[in-house]
């Protein structure tokens, strides 16, 4: 029974409650071993390290 609204939204009230829905950029940040921009609390694609740890062994680009 919870289903149907007793009455109506209005448009105003709608959009204003869909007003958050925005898309945010990436935060990102600077990894303190090679200084590549990599997202936070992730492994760093372009050295392998984490928390100036090496955890993945990357190849060298020729």
């Amino acid at each position: 029974m919870s289903i149907c609204p007793k009455n109506r939204s209005s448009r105003a009230r709608r959009d204003s409650r869909r007003a958050n829905w925005k898309m945010q950029e990436s935060n990102l940040i600077v990894c303190s071993k090679c200084g590549a921009l990599t997202l936070p609390h992730r492994v760093c694609k372009n050295c392998g390290s984490y928390n100036k740890r090496e955890i993945i062994a990357v190849k060298e680009a020729k």
